[in-house]
């Protein structure tokens, strides 16, 4: 049962539980709140075993709650109960309920599966907000928006993550919002090839600038060596020689200058440090989102910009070792007896 008023009365509730009675059926209530007799008569049904009934808040707030609220309705076949369509909860008709294969609920979500709305309503409803999107200007708007078409279109996952402990499970959870994060990423801006590749590959191409001035020449060198430290690094951090296997790559590849030769070699072609080998990092697997390299070289751009530029910084001070204990002087000899 879908409502966009708080609902109250018993007289509300009432023709909904008894129909989800006769029907045999569970009974969910979806509204802006339930309380007092409503609230007192769904525990009471619940706690003898009569109607299987559950209530939570409708999602969002205003206009967005009244949307999503009929995304629900059409998604399961339902009727929103309203004062724009002059619908009476103490009216309602099993016709008005809208029904689902199962609902999961939780403390904060609720997740329909297998709505029984009309397919070609969903479809209408779900062109009707692609239309939106793309009109909109608002990036908060815009949001929304997909966040609506990606529950109505059945867009949506669910990960449950389990583990021996509190912490393993947090960890756990932790990979995965990275693991999503990073593929948002991948779709907005596409990707490049991972293990510090790109960048190691992208300072080749700076040897094709020309520098106006010293200053210039040397910005170019600096931007040069600090791009190819992860590559290196992670090298390293795998057992290998870092600076042996940045020079290969380095001699390998040969970008496209601005008179227009291809470049030679393999952009993708990089070293898979956990197997130790050289490999086409594309076709391995081994990648990273192009907007997050770009953001994490935009950063470190600014920060070491602001670093040349300030009169003092706040830093850890050093740990200086503390000097060794001296050693204990021997026992002076015994005398002779006599």
């Amino acid at each position: 049962m879908l409502s966009e008023r708080k609902v109250s009365s018993l007289q509300d509730i009432l023709p909904a539980l008894e129909v989800a009675a006769q029907r045999r059926r569970p009974l969910l209530i979806v509204a802006e709140d339930v309380d007092g007799e409503a609230l007192a008569a769904c525990i009471l049904n619940k706690l003898r075993g009569q109607v299987s009934v559950c209530a939570v808040k409708a999602p969002g707030f205003g206009d967005n709650r009244k949307a999503m609220l009929q995304d629900m309705a059409i998604l399961t076949g339902g009727t929103v109960f309203s004062d724009e369509v002059d619908l009476k909860l103490e009216k309602c008709t099993p016709e008005d309920l809208g029904s689902a294969n199962s609902a999961t609920i939780t403390k904060d979500d609720t997740i329909f599966l297998n709505g029984a709305g009309v397919k070609d309503a969903i479809v209408q409803r779900a062109d009707q907000l692609r239309s939106l999107i793309s009109t909109t200007t608002s990036d908060y708007e815009k949001e929304k928006l997909s966040e609506r078409l990606a529950k109505l279109s059945g867009g949506v996952a669910v990960i449950k993550v389990g583990g021996a402990s509190e912490v393993e499970v947090g960890e756990k959870k932790d990979r995965f919002v990275d693991a999503l994060n990073a593929t948002r990423a991948a779709v907005e801006e596409g990707i490049v090839p991972g293990g510090g590749t790109a960048l190691l590959k992208a300072s080749k191409t700076l040897g094709i600038i020309k520098p106006e001035n010293f200053d210039q020449s040397l910005g170019i060198d600096i931007i040069k060596k600090a791009i190819l430290a992860p590559c290196k690094i992670i090298v390293d951090n795998a057992g290998a020689e870092g600076a042996v296997v940045v020079g290969r790559l380095l001699e390998s590849y040969t970008p496209a200058d601005a008179e227009g030769s291809k470049a030679d070699g393999s952009f993708n072609y990089g070293y898979d440090a956990s197997n130790g080998t050289y490999t086409d990092m594309i076709k391995s697997g081994i990648i990273d989102p192009l907007k997050v390299v770009r953001t994490a070289l935009v950063d470190a751009s600014g920060v070491a910009s602001l670093l040349t530029t300030t009169e003092c910084m706040i830093v850890d001070a050093p740990k200086k070792d503390a000097p060794p204990m001296p050693g204990m002087g021997g026992m002076g000899g015994m005398g002779g007896m006599m």
